[in-house]
């Protein structure tokens, strides 16, 4: 499985990112302030720890073509994705947040 074959969700109620990954929900939560988007948690059921980069991935390539926004990671997986991939994400962040 790669990150074209999970199907990404905006649930704006519930404001999270969702997909189904070995038919459970895998969720990656947010808050929106101004320009910026706080992605502040990432759910995975068990099974799908082995998908958790591709579902981070898919939800950032989500943003990059669906919001005029930036990132900021406060979930500790998904600033970690982003640091090992500092250069493909780096004009995500909002200037001055170094992570």
């Amino acid at each position: 499985m790669n990150n074209e074959d999970l199907k990404i969700t905006d649930n704006e109620f519930l404001r999270q990112f969702e997909t189904t990954i070995n038919g459970e929900l895998a969720v990656i939560e947010y808050s929106q302030q101004d320009r910026k988007i706080f992605l502040t948690k990432l759910r995975l059921p068990e099974t799908a720890k082995d998908h958790q980069e591709d579902f981070i991935k898919a939800v950032l390539t989500e943003i990059v073509e669906t919001r005029n926004t930036r990132v900021v990671p406060t979930s500790p997986e998904i600033a970690s994705y982003i640091r090992r991939n500092r250069r493909k994400y780096k004009d995500l962040l909002p200037v001055g947040i170094n992570i």
